[in-house]
């Protein structure tokens, strides 16, 4: 099972205590993946997921009495509503106009459905249940609700925002998409929905995720580190071996003398250890300095070299 559809099925199993919460989580999954014939007497939903047709089955039941029972077919499932429940049901959730006859709109629902924070929760649930999908936190992070037209996208991202999380929208093909891709948003948005087994799994997750990011950075930093003292000493190693070559290191002043020696008997030591070696010894940035000295005295050789060349 992908992490989607166990997100899904800790959802459905959950059953607002609330009538004014159940009808707006119902009123969600009818918006999303529901539609009324002409005169509202039949209402028709098709979902992929059985487990959200039976969620929907169990929320009409709970809020209007009304039995439902879901039917499948090559991995969809059906619900109907007829009849005067039909009609009834479309008045409880704000989509019945005056004229007795489904209202015409774009967006998703009345805001008379959503007033308080609860509806709003279980509203979102039912958009997800019923549009939604969560990618695997171990690949990455992204969550989205699709929606069939803008308008739709726009109302849920507000209801999203009104608990501090910022969604955003694409159009992708003809459908507008909601989506999240920031961790620690998805793990807010789990806990807007309720669904707190999958929050607890995904912030496991993110916490193993960012351990071992970390790990890998600081090693990338020290082997970084090693690599440039590594190219440092080698560049030390030639220039010393260069002036041995030319003029001999015995001629040289006392100090240079005595770090030349050192650097070249102990090639892979870093400037502390250098530094620690010496009679007194002495700190990194003496000794940076005496390597400096010999790298500008084996510059000046290898120039008056290439002059004598021409």
């Amino acid at each position: 099972m992908s992490f989607s559809s166990e997100v899904k099925a800790e959802l459905s199993r959950q059953i607002s205590s609330a009538r004014h919460c159940q009808i707006a989580e119902a009123a969600a999954i009818f918006r999303m993946c529901g539609q009324a014939s002409g005169d509202g007497k039949r209402l028709f939903l098709r979902m992929e997921n059985p487990n959200v047709a039976k969620k929907f089955g169990l929320l009409v039941k709970r809020a209007f009495e009304i039995d439902l029972r879901a039917s499948g077919e090559q991995g969809s499932s059906f619900c109907v509503i007829e009849g005067g429940e039909a009609l009834r049901f479309l008045r409880a959730v704000k989509l019945l106009g005056a004229d007795g006859r489904p209202e015409e709109r774009k967006d998703l629902i009345s805001s008379m459905v959503v007033q308080n924070a609860c509806c709003k929760r279980a509203f979102i649930r039912g958009a997800f249940l019923a549009g939604g999908s969560i990618s695997n936190p171990q690949r990455s992070y992204h969550f989205e609700i699709v929606c069939d037209c803008a308008e739709k996208a726009e109302q849920l991202k507000g209801l999203i925002h009104a608990f501090g999380i910022e969604a955003k929208t694409v159009l992708r093909k003809r459908y507008h998409v909601l989506y999240i891709k920031e961790g620690n948003q998805i793990v807010d948005m789990l806990g807007v929905m309720e669904a707190h087994l999958a929050l607890m799994e995904l912030e496991n997750v993110r916490i193993l995720r960012e351990m071992r990011g970390c790990v890998n950075r600081k090693v990338n930093c020290e082997t970084a580190n090693i690599h440039k003292t590594v190219s440092a000493a080698v560049e030390q190693m030639n220039d010393i071996l260069y002036i041995r070559d030319k003029i001999g290191l015995d001629g040289l002043p006392e100090g240079l003398e005595e770090i030349a020696a050192a650097r070249l008997e102990h090639p892979e030591a870093t400037l502390k250890e250098l530094g620690d070696s010496l009679a007194p010894p002495i700190g990194k940035s003496g000794v940076n300095h005496r390597l400096r000295k010999l790298r500008e005295l084996a510059r000046a050789l290898r120039d008056n070299d290439e002059e004598e060349s021409l």
